[in-house]
């Protein structure tokens, strides 16, 4: 076993998710050697062609992974590891949200805007396999090019921005991406409708959390409505020109926001989770030219972080 490989602890939690046969990938005797062979690129960010050869040939673990990917059978895994979670009282509904812009290596420019749509061998179509089926890339209106691949302009260059809620203990329970010059507070109600953590058993999934923690990022009217309609329990510190264009309009500007400092000092464990995200390579600069293969990487070190609560 290598140095960032599951312990068989780890393993065994994740083996009971995996699928069985079908169509998701490959016969089940070699799913940890090529599964092994995914997180060692995750955690290092080499190139696909640099992979040891204790995993096989790379062309079969990067077919895994882009296969896995675009039907998202890594969000499958994420899911029933956070259900099972959930079950026994592992997760902090004490939510925060936040973002983090990631720069993009100049090898993750160029993808084409029109893939082929013609049928490969296997079945499903080549070039984009899922690429529009994926839930959690937001896509603009007519997109394509480099903002359908959620790739922008910002301070940091080219990027592309990763928006996640965490629960109380760090943990990512929804992630979002968009491009890297995309504001935070348009996807305030976006990343907390991917917020939904299944049943163990029968039931609809939970979606609603205890309370929610943000930073002045969020704090438009139009996120605390949405927060109030769903009758979330929110802690949000009010900006300066807000406050005073409320003291303004007088008694027309309404009460002030309860806001409450001492909760407010647990948003920490966003940033911490973010850290953690970022501490794989392949996280933290993207090298991937499609949005919803550089998604499950996101995610699939999303599932390693929650295997090692």
């Amino acid at each position: 076993m290598g140095r960032g490989d599951l312990t068989n602890a780890e393993w065994d939690r994740l083996e009971s998710f995996l699928p069985r046969g079908g169509t998701r990938g490959g016969r089940r005797g070699d799913h940890r050697r090529v599964i092994y062979g995914v997180l060692y690129r995750v955690r290092m960010g080499v190139q696909w062609r640099d992979l040891p050869e204790r995993f096989g040939p790379w062309e079969t673990v990067y077919k895994r992974h882009r296969r896995w990917s675009a039907d998202e059978t890594w969000q499958m895994l994420l899911s029933k590891v956070q259900a099972a979670e959930d079950a026994t009282g592992g997760i902090d509904w004490d939510v925060s949200g936040d973002s983090t812009a990631v720069r993009a290596h100049q090898h993750a420019a160029g993808a084409r805007k029109n893939p082929p749509t013609t049928p490969s061998k296997g079945g499903s179509p080549r070039g984009e396999p899922g690429r529009s089926s994926a839930p959690e890339i937001h896509r603009p209106a007519g997109g394509g090019g480099q903002i359908g691949e959620c790739l922008g302009r910002s301070r940091g260059g080219f990027t592309t921005k990763i928006h996640l809620a965490a629960d109380g203990l760090r943990l990512p329970l929804a992630l979002v991406l968009t491009p890297g010059h995309y504001g935070d507070g348009p996807q305030f109600e976006h990343i907390l409708q991917q917020t939904s953590v299944p049943r163990a058993g029968v039931g609809r999934p939970r979606t609603r959390p205890d309370s929610v923690l943000a930073d002045k990022a969020y704090t438009s009217r139009k996120s605390r409505r949405y927060l109030r309609r769903r009758r979330i329990r929110h802690t949000i510190p009010e900006r300066h020109d807000q406050q005073r264009h409320r003291h303004n309009r007088g008694s027309r500007g309404g009460r002030p926001t309860a806001f409450d400092s001492e909760h407010y000092k647990k948003r920490n464990t966003i940033e911490r989770a973010i850290n953690r995200l970022r501490g794989f390579h392949a996280v933290a600069t993207r090298y991937e030219k499609r949005a919803y293969i550089y998604l499950g990487t996101v995610t699939l070190a999303t599932l390693v972080i929650w295997l090692r609560s």
